[in-house]
């Protein structure tokens, strides 16, 4: 059948027209290709209904399969050969945040109502209530938005073989931020298994797997790793369409010539309010919950009229204030609310008309992302402000201005071999109704994470399940799997509901519920923050100053505060670092600012602060490689600009630093933004006149036996140890606890560094050990980025400057050496003296040239 001659099709248009609206081209493109059979992945810019290129060809399979139900006996008579009765899932909608659920399933409600389609849409995630999660047992509706872990959590149930019989598509909303995690590989895991029943029990079935994804530069490797089947019709859907978006950036009137991280965000607070008033609604993003809290406080603290109407969202707020900020959001009532990446992904907000980037989204994508929160409609334009937190920021805004023009935009790294979450994936399915290691074996080889698995790796997998591998043999609680009626199961309760408290790739801090001690939650701290304060002091949450009185039962008890600031929990996870693409770019714009061969209002702006550099040291271009020898009170500091971010430099740094030490003993300390790193030693650590030293240089930044000097020069044991922790939680080594009581990180800790210690004594090829040591080496020291960069810098000319005095690009580097070891105040007035003295020196070397 032409889809656009079928029942369905004309239907929608018909609704689409009454509501004067028509489909874009790649929606109906979509309706044509799932309507053929085809699995796929949906791409166009935020606003232009990628949900509805999906949702809609579902409808409309559905609505031509009622009208082929239905025969007309006569003209005036229709009659159906069979009353409808509830059927089951047909529609499983994954998405990655629980915010997402709550605004498609409004919005498919919606649909379904208008088109009087009697189909239920429902949702399953952590915040699901057990009186709707009871009723799902029963019967699940035919719309089921859903997440990864709780996917799981519905194949670790009883006789749950039956919710997908007549399931007919799986969409994973936002592909790509599922992409490079964990979470993803659970999804992979999910749908090989939905896809392996049904293929079982109705061979004749056509289940199709579609994504929806923004723009990444990966984005036919994303489609081959969502849909690896090799017997599947696959395509790409990607809309024509161009969503305009006018970035700009909040300027400050000045530029210190000596800047750092931090000094200016709340200078140009002040700044923001206009922006706010003339606005529906701003959304304010901050890259950490922690820093959230402080621009909520701050706000309210230079304009008192914004009480009441600004909030603040991040994911350790209650559920329930979280829901009203939403719908407050949704209703127009508030003004602004500062939020973390809780609120952006694929969130429509109608009121949104205006966004706000507090300081560097430290990546393309994510800024384009949160961009796309205002405007959300079709050819509206999405309006977003960068306000910097320190003057070298406004050249990252003028590098992301750059991007979004290019569309240069990162890939994401699908993660493979993450034998954690196959252990737990096993055991889920053992929990469940069990599994035949044949066909799951099968199963699992189809799938990208693990197309490579090994038979030989197989076998160990499935010993460690049922005996807890060679070093483990001895201790029953590690034995969860045995063999009954031909399928491996799980039979002790116990370990079952161990078990399914922890389905999930995510492990964080251990969480406590704060709450007011006359009633009333208010969100979650780390027990790590909690554990460092006292009864009388005060931390600020969800835009509240609280007094600690005492915890209870696992919960904080709180009372209102009354003082106005107080310090701000920290939560872990709190420093992303610069991509690649951004470091690239950022180069570029290094060399155009002195150049002024630009448009960009940022860089005139900060131009003198490069005239100076250029005056004190050098502006790197980008086919250029600086190095900075420089001598203070302080000791002898070398700083390098490779600009590839603070992940990569705290390995390279640690790199160069072993070199060095090779040719002589010598120690330093550390520190590195985004932009470099400094070595700090008592003693001289290049010397400028030594012969060769550009060849030292090139020998000390050599890619050639990488891997060796990274494991002599960083403790990788340590990183591979801190690494296993998060996966023995993964893979149920360790137990977490129950809920409201669970256990201390620093007790998983050790936990896990005691299965650690005992692995890599007696159980060298256990494959989760293995697992830690690449972990650490591609995920947190990042090799391959780290072996690109070494090698650019081989075909780069080396610029070795040396002075006396810190530079407008070392001093940021050198304020943050100096955080973790001081006070505010006490780094505030080292900032000062600091400045003070660059500043004298610099005078004397201008009245010297005059």
């Amino acid at each position: 059948m032409v889809i656009e001659k079928s029942a369905g099709y004309k239907k929608i248009i018909k609704w689409l027209k009454n509501d004067k609206k028509k489909p874009f081209d790649f929606q109906t493109d979509a309706w044509r290709y799932y309507a053929e059979g085809y699995s796929g992945l949906v791409n166009a810019p935020t606003g232009f209904g990628k949900t509805f290129s999906m949702f809609l060809a579902v409808i409309i399979e559905e609505l031509n399969h009622r009208a082929d139900e239905i025969t007309i006996t006569d003209k005036k008579q229709i009659q159906q050969k069979t009353p409808r009765k509830a059927t089951g899932v047909k529609l499983m909608w994954i998405t990655p945040l629980r915010s997402l659920a709550k605004d498609l399933s409004r919005a498919m409600r919606e649909v379904c109502t208008a088109l009087e389609l009697d189909w239920q849409v429902g949702v399953r995630n952590g915040d699901t209530s057990s009186a709707d999660k009871l009723k799902q047992k029963k019967q699940l509706p035919e719309v089921l938005i859903i997440t990864p872990e709780s996917i799981h959590l519905l194949l670790a149930q009883k006789n749950t073989t039956n919710y997908f019989d007549e399931l007919r598509c799986i969409v994973v909303d936002e592909w790509h931020e599922l992409l490079g995690s964990k979470r993803g590989v659970m999804t992979e895991l999910a749908i090989s298994r939905i896809r392996g029943l049904l293929l079982h029990k109705h061979p004749e079935r056509l289940l199709r797997i579609w994504g929806i994804s923004a723009t990444i530069g990966n984005m036919e490797q994303a489609l081959e790793v969502l849909v690896p089947y090799q017997d599947v019709l696959k395509t790409i859907v990607v809309a024509d369409i161009e969503k305009k978006i006018d970035i700009k950036s909040i300027l400050p009137d000045h530029i210190d010539m000596l800047p750092w991280a931090g000094h200016l965000g709340h200078k140009l607070a002040h700044k923001l309010l206009p922006i706010i008033y003339k606005s529906k609604t701003t959304l304010i993003f901050c890259n950490t919950r922690g820093q959230a809290e402080l621009w909520y406080q701050n706000l309210l603290k230079i304009d008192e009229n914004l009480a009441g109407q600004i909030a603040i969202h991040h994911g350790s707020i209650d559920y329930e204030l979280r829901n009203w900020i939403e719908d407050a959001i949704h209703t127009g009532i508030l003004k602004a609310v500062i939020s973390t990446s809780s609120l952006d992904l694929g969130v429509d907000f109608k009121p949104v008309d205006t966004v706000v980037q507090i300081g560097s989204p430290k990546g393309v994508a994510r800024f384009l992302q949160r961009a796309g929160r205002s405007g959300h409609s079709p050819f509206e334009t999405s309006k977003i402000y960068f306000l910097p937190t320190h003057a070298l920021e406004l050249v990252e805004a003028a590098a992301i201005k750059e991007a979004a023009r290019t569309n240069n935009i990162e890939s994401r790294e699908p993660i493979v071999m993450s034998f954690d979450v196959l252990i737990q994936y096993l055991v889920t399915l053992a929990v469940g109704d069990g599994f035949d290691e044949e066909v799951i074996y099968k199963e699992i080889k189809e799938t990208h994470a693990f197309q490579e698995l090994l038979p030989s790796e197989w076998s160990w997998i499935r010993q460690f399940i049922t005996t807890g591998g060679d070093s483990l043999t001895a201790y029953n609680e590690f034995s969860k799997v045995v063999k009954t009626d031909g399928l491996w199961k799980v039979e002790s309760r116990q370990i079952a509901m161990r078990h399914r408290l922890h389905i999930g790739a995510i492990v964080s801090d251990a969480m406590v519920k704060v709450k007011f001690i006359s009633g009333g939650y208010i969100g979650m701290v780390e027990e790590s923050f909690i554990a460092k304060i006292k009864p009388g002091n005060s931390f600020t949450l969800a835009g509240r100053v609280l007094e600690f009185i005492m915890v209870k039962d696992m919960t904080v008890i709180v009372r209102k505060s009354k003082l106005k600031s107080a310090i701000t929990p920290s939560w872990m996870g709190g420093r992303m670092s610069l991509t690649a693409n951004l470091g690239a770019i950022l180069r570029l714009k290094y060399n155009q600012t002195l150049d002024k061969e630009h448009d960009d209002e940022e860089l005139d702006l900060i131009l003198p602060l490069f005239e100076r550099q250029a005056r004190e040291s050098h502006v790197p271009k980008d086919d250029e490689f600086l190095i900075e020898l420089i001598k203070t009170r302080d000791g002898y500091h070398l700083f390098a600009y490779p600009f590839e971010g603070r992940q990569v430099h705290e390995i390279m740094a640690a790199l160069i630093a072993y070199r060095l030490s090779i040719s002589k003993p010598i120690s330093f300390s550390i520190a590195m933004n985004d932009y470099g790193f400094e070595l700090l030693s008592e003693q001289p650590i290049l010397q400028k006149d030594i012969s060769d030293i550009t060849k030292k240089i090139k020998l000390l930044f050599s890619p050639k036996n990488l891997s060796q000097d990274i494991i002599a020069s960083v403790n990788s044991t340590e990183m591979a140890r801190r690494k296993f922790r998060d996966i023995a939680c993964i893979s149920g080594l360790v137990f977490q606890g129950f809920p409201g009581k669970y256990i201390a990180n620093k007790h998983l800790q050790s936990s896990s560094a005691l299965f650690f210690n005992v692995f890599s004594d007696y159980d060298q090829h256990n494959l989760l050990l293995r697992q830690a040591y690449d972990e650490a080496f591609f995920q947190q020291i990042e090799e391959p980025r780290l072996a690109s960069a070494l090698t650019r810098i081989q075909s780069s000319k080396i610029i070795i400057v040396e002075t006396d005095r810190y530079t407008p690009l070392c001093f940021p580097i050198k304020v943050d050496s100096l955080r973790d070891s001081m006070s505010s105040e006490e780094l505030g007035q080292r900032i000062e003296r600091m400045t003070a003295e660059a500043e004298k020196k610099s005078r004397k070397k201008n009245d010297h040239q005059l």
